[in-house]
């Protein structure tokens, strides 16, 4: 339970970090903030993985710095994607 709820809390953490370090036309209400950071911890992990030569056969969730990383590449992905169908 306090997994699920620490979990939830880092990622809004690091969804608004990467929302505020990369601005825009988004109009994410709070919990889509939520969900770019819960995102964006499993891409961070992801390119943890890739740096450490750790393997990527589990996923883990990343720390603080490398979840805003993770964040940003996804926010990027997905303007690129919005872009692409407006």
């Amino acid at each position: 339970m306090w997994s699920l709820i620490s979990m939830l809390v880092w990622g809004l953490i690091a969804g608004a970090l990467a929302r505020l370090l990369m601005p825009g036309p988004d109009s994410f209400t709070w919990t889509g903030t939520m969900i770019l950071g819960i995102i964006g911890s499993f891409v961070g992990g992801l390119i943890g993985a890739l740096f450490t030569g750790k393997g990527i056969d589990t996923i883990n969730p990343a720390g603080l710095i490398m979840s805003v990383i993770g964040s940003l590449v996804a926010l990027a992905i997905y303007r690129r994607i919005s872009a692409k169908k407006g």
